[in-house]
């Protein structure tokens, strides 16, 4: 290679500006004129005749073996450029083609490249030195090929140097992937790499481990056996043997190292299981010699030559034993086949490898087809014989099926991929500039030729209905999904509880921790709620202690049962603030406990005081009766507290509050405290519910009472306030999310502790700063005195209803003697006692009730 390097800088040496360097014109394969103008390297025929063991003259020799393969390789790529140019992708701009037969060896290979260096529309062809060869327009834009990964190798160290663009539709060395190397390499098809480690994978997963491989000598096949070695190593595989060939069959040596070969594989009887990494006349010979010595093995094929038709139809190629091959994906060339069907119309003028075709088509015309490829290829290697252009028609039109037979759909899609990623480049080159004048781009302005536009990262390739898998549309990356790569197949998810990734994002983003934190406004604004709850609570402490001896702080119960009260409401008011900041399982387990211990001893308190105002100001003999015997306050509020107080000990010590991290929204992870068991929540809830609606029902029973000094119709307020905003929280709690969940119950909490607070002390407070007069004594024995007057009145009058009804049942049975004047004085003498009774009786209640109601209260 370092000898060949030489050779060709001193070539490009004297092909100065003043040595003209003339091609001959049999060298060029196929052409046709374009504005733009494609390269292409095919290996039509399979080796270079030489009839010296050493050449003594440096020139090309006459290439045999015409391979019908390959052929049709040459056709895909002039069909693929003429459906461009008759479609509207380039419209106005036409491409052309120089193609050249590489005859399978690297010295036809690199001629033919220096010509594609040559400078554009010159007259002598010259390849000119230059340090930069930004502003060099050379013959060619673009190079399709070659087939081979050694040729390729070769022919793009050359064109590294105008960086023109070179698209591979077969050469899958995994080498060629070095951007280093090969900065204006680009293929259709894979590396060898995800090749060898599926043949290593298929071998492992077949139950084989000890098998053998053949290769090339050559960089394809050396670094094919390398890297397969690296993975058959890591599938515990073990290669028994490791057979060389000679790369290219011009070497005299190859029939000795095939037969070699042969003795290797029947000594290694144990080994069933082939490897080969072989071209398709490598295989071919080696078959055909295995079939004569009987060697039934597995044979694993590379997708060089796996798809062959040109091995498949060798004759008793079943005794071979079975092959497993690897092939490039297919695609649809349903237009490629309607080509070959008009092939015969198709103008060979500037076609040397068709007009060729037909020459050894004509002369292999009583050839079986299972026989007709072997016979043209070996009919190129002598003297063809001209036919009259009619009898070519005639051959071509009654077997025009051969060559569709001999097709390899992987390679012609390959090379329809190759063909259309160029067109495509060139469309968008082409866009800003009038590419019908051939200076109007560098060829490595299109280096990074694609059929579509590159897909940037955090976006994902989709496919199109086109049948090119090049052809794609780039569309964003959804929502917690990412591609932090160019052109990736589809975008990868984030982890969803970690981590979340905006529309488009080319990489995940960490979750942001979340909580109700002392810095929001919200939170802010509740804490200056709570305090100000804190500050009236003190407040109205300040106030009852200062006006202890007063009789409305004494119809309040006293100043022991209002700050148990107070210190009740304070309590809520400061639970609030456990609410907010960052959870701590302190902080979890603490604020619902002390909630609900705390507003329960508060409503219970009430209850008993609801309770007592009932049972002072209740007439009713058994209702009294029924209050005396239920009125117990200090066992009653005890029981009643201490219940709350066992079902929150229960539920801290079964399913305790702790600090969890809901990772269920889509952007942030909400630090919050998980209640442990629904069902401890909503008991405890549900208590103090039912606490709240006795003493409801108590406050409604006594909402009537004196005006001035009757609590219980605000506690009917209050306790309506409180049922409101509990009712409303189930509802909002159960569908609020995120870190305000905690403000909600806060928010309930300030609603229903406000409420009752105010209801309870706001009236009296409002009755000892602005009506001093009514918070006296007299003013409220007075008050006592006219509702008991009132109150014994109605009940009188009740009595003497009752008694006058009596009366009148009486007095309509006439005596039987029917005498009108005894029945009027009976009449009047018992109205008499009747007005004394009602006097003496409303004396007697106005007398005794004032009394028992004020002991009482």
């Amino acid at each position: 290679m370092a000898l060949l390097m030489i050779l060709i800088t001193c070539f490009m040496a004297i092909l100065a500006p003043s040595q003209p360097c003339q091609t001959p014109d049999d060298f060029v394969a196929v052409t046709s004129p374009g504005h733009i103008m494609i390269g292409g390297l095919f290996a039509i025929h399979e080796k270079m005749l030489s009839s010296e063991d050493q050449p003594r003259r440096p020139q090309i020799q006459k290439c045999v073996g015409f391979e019908v393969s390959v052929f049709l390789q040459t056709l895909a790529m002039i069909h693929s450029i003429e459906m461009i140019n008759n479609s509207t992708l380039l419209s106005g701009v036409k491409l052309g083609y120089e193609i050249y037969d590489t005859c399978t060896e690297v010295t036809a290979a690199m001629a033919a490249t220096l010509r594609f260096l040559s400078k554009f529309n010159c007259s002598r062809e010259t390849v000119e030195f230059q340090c930069d060869y930004s502003n060099y327009m050379p013959r060619v834009k673009a190079v399709i090929g070659a087939g081979y990964s050694e040729i390729t190798m070769a022919v793009s160290r050359m064109l590294n140097l105008q960086l023109i663009p070179q698209v591979s539709y077969e050469s899958t060395a995994e080498i060629l992937s070095d951007k280093i190397r090969f900065p204006s390499f680009l293929r259709t098809v894979p590396s060898d790499f995800y090749q060898t480690k599926a043949m290593a994978q298929l071998i492992q997963k077949s139950g084989w481990n000890w098998i053998g491989i053949i290769t090339t000598d050559d960089d394809y096949g050396r670094l094919a056996l390398d890297t397969f070695a690296i993975q058959a190593a890591a599938n515990n595989v073990c290669i028994a043997f490791k057979e060389v060939f000679p790369a290219f069959l011009s070497d005299n040596t190859i029939e000795v190292r095939i037969n070699q070969t042969l003795e290797k594989i029947i000594a290694e009887a144990q080994v069933n299981v082939i490897v080969v990494f072989l071209r398709r006349f490598h295989v071919f010979n080696l078959f055909n010699k295995a079939i004569e010595r009987n060697i039934h093995k597995i044979w694993i094929a590379s997708d060089n030559w796996s798809t062959a038709t040109k091995i498949i139809t060798i004759p008793n190629v079943k005794k071979l034993g079975k092959v497993v091959g690897f092939t490039f994906r297919r695609g649809n060339i349903s237009s490629f086949h309607a080509f070959l069907q008009t092939l015969h119309t198709y103008p060979n003028d500037n076609n040397k490898p068709l007009r060729e075709y037909a020459i050894l088509f004509s002369d292999c015309e009583h050839v079986k087809d299972s026989d007709l490829s072997q016979c043209i290829s070996n009919r190129s290697q002598g003297t063809l014989t001209y036919k009259v252009k009619e009898d070519v028609k005639r051959n071509f039109f009654m077997r025009n099926d051969f060559l569709w037979h001999y097709t390899e759909p992987g390679l012609i899609h390959s090379i329809q991929l190759a063909v259309f990623a160029l067109g495509y480049a060139i469309r968008d080159l082409c866009q800003a500039r009038d590419c019908q004048n051939p200076n109007a781009f560098q060829p490595w302005e299109q280096t990074l030729s694609k059929c579509s536009k590159e897909c940037s990262p955090g976006e994902m390739k989709k496919t199109t209905r086109s049948q090119h898998i090049c052809c794609y549309e780039c569309v964003s990356c959804p929502e917690n999904h990412y591609s932090n790569q160019t052109d990736m197949d589809h975008c990868v998810l984030c982890n969803n509880e970690t981590h979340w990734a905006p529309v488009r994002s080319a990489m995940c983003l960490e979750k942001e921790v979340e909580y109700l934190n002392w810095n929001d406004s919200l939170a802010l604004l509740l804490v200056a709620l709570s305090l100000l709850g804190i500050i009236f609570v003190l407040a109205i402490g300040i106030i009852f202690t200062r006006n202890l001896n007063t009789p409305v702080v004494k119809s309040s119960g006293g100043l022991v049962v209002c700050y148990v009260i107070l210190l009740c409401h304070f309590l809520n008011f400061a639970s609030t603030g456990f609410f907010i900041g960052e959870p701590q399982d302190f902080t979890c387990k603490t604020r619902q406990t002390l909630f609900g211990v705390s507003f329960t001893l508060c409503i219970s308190c009430i209850l008993m005081k609801s309770l007592k105002i009932l049972l002072a100001f209740s007439f009713d003999p058994n209702l009294q009766n029924f209050l005396k015997f239920l009125y117990k306050p200090i066992p009653i509020i005890f029981t009643c507290t201490g219940i709350q107080v066992i079902i929150c000990t229960l539920w801290l010590i079964f399913a305790a509050p702790t600090v969890e991290e809901n990772v269920s929204l889509p952007r942030v992870i909400i630090l919050e405290c998980e209640e442990g068991s629904t069902l401890a929540f909503g008991t405890m809830l549900g208590y103090i519910a039912i606490l709240a609606f006795i003493c409801f029902i108590f406050a409604f029973k006594g909402r009537k009472l004196p005006e001035n000094y009757n609590e219980a119709k605000f506690i009917t307020f209050g306790m309506l306030i409180y049922f409101i905003a509990w009712i409303t929280f189930i509802p909002v709690y159960a569908t609020t999310s995120g870190k305000y969940l905690p403000a909600v119950e806060i928010i309930v909490i300030l609603i229903s502790n406000y409420g009752i607070l105010c209801c309870t002390f706001f009236p009296k407070c409002y009755v000892i700063l602005c009506k001093q007069e009514t918070n006296t004594k007299s003013a409220f024995l007075e008050l006592i005195y006219s509702y008991s007057s009132h109150s014994a009145g109605n009940l009188a009058m009740s009595h003497a209803s009752l008694d006058s009804t009596s009366s009148n049942i009486t007095t309509t049975h006439p005596s039987p003697c029917g005498n009108s004047a005894a029945w009027q004085k009976s009449k009047d003498l018992q109205a008499q006692p009747f007005a004394q009774t009602c006097r003496d009786n409303g004396t007697k209640v106005s007398k005794t009730f004032p009394r028992k109601r004020i002991s009482s209260i």
